[in-house]
């Protein structure tokens, strides 16, 4: 199997853990969003721990990338929130796509962070992307698209979080040391609200959020082996294969059917992904 191969294979894979992780989140019950959170992190601070040990290079970070790596951190921590409020709220599919607008949001925040200037066609595959995700938002003016709009907002934030961290590749920055900093940041601001406002978890609550952890930690391993194998513009349309994921995980174990208009907002989102990256493709054999 060739390398490309070998790349799609791993995202489709990542693609999975995390349709999973959204699964287990959903199967943990009616606990607060901060919760699910901390233990879900607690996860990947013992993962990246033990990798970065095993490097024997400790945690050192470079000169002047501190300051990203907190970016990256808040905007992190503020988009899992979202996603995991969203999860609890919307259709597992749902709350999948409107965090996939990611890739949309960080070509849009890379125009202030990376000082890329984008071009016509990019601008009018993000306001395609964005007419999609209203088909999901269904926007209204009252409180019932409350929980679509903060997903939205988790994508964005997301989207930038992720074009944090690819300035802090361009860095040089290790991607244990980046993942250790927002899992210990995220469990960190949870802690408070921990103490204060605590509900009680059983034991199935409590294995269903280390097995989110898991998947998460899974996908995080997979997406990463996916872009060691094959650049973004090749692969990363088939990231998209989360939606579909979610959705039958929904309707097999929780019962889920998305609305025609959520099918049309897929839709739309999914193809406009396609055709950045056919275009993304062709000009690189140009």
């Amino acid at each position: 199997m060739n390398s490309k191969k070998l790349g799609i294979l791993y995202i489709i894979s990542a693609a999975f853990f995390f349709a999973l992780m959204n699964l287990f989140v959903r199967l943990a019950g009616e606990l607060p969003f901060y919760e699910k959170s901390f233990f879900r992190n607690l996860v990947a601070i013992l993962i990246s721990f033990i990798t970065i040990i095993r490097s024997k290079e400790g945690f050192h970070v470079g000169e002047g990338n501190m300051k990203y790596i907190f970016c990256r951190a808040v905007c992190g921590t503020i988009g899992i929130f979202c996603n995991f409020y969203a999860i609890d709220m919307l259709d597992i599919s749902d709350a999948s796509m409107l965090n996939k607008l990611s890739p949309f949001f960080s070509t849009l925040f890379s125009i202030w962070i990376l000082s890329e200037k984008p071009k016509l066609q990019d601008i009018a595959i993000l306001a395609v992307a964005f007419s999609g995700a209203l088909f999901i938002v269904k926007p209204s003016f009252n409180i019932a698209c409350l929980p679509a709009v903060i997903g939205f907002v988790g994508g964005m934030f997301a989207g930038l979080a992720y074009t944090f961290i690819r300035k802090l590749g361009l860095r040089g920055e290790k991607g244990s040391n980046i993942v250790f900093f927002f899992s210990c940041f995220s469990t960190i601001v949870t802690l408070p609200f921990m103490i204060l406002a605590y509900k009680p978890i059983s034991t199935y609550q409590l294995v269903m959020l280390l097995l989110a952890g898991a998947a998460a930690t899974g996908g995080q391993f997979s997406i990463t082996a996916a872009y060691q194998h094959a650049p973004a513009k090749e692969i990363s349309v088939f990231d998209y294969s989360q939606v579909v994921f979610a959705a039958i995980l929904g309707f097999l174990f929780l019962g889920q059917l998305a609305d025609v208009y959520s099918y049309i907002g897929y839709t739309i989102i999914i193809a406009i992904a396609a055709v950045k990256w056919y275009l993304n493709n062709h000009k690189a054999e140009e």
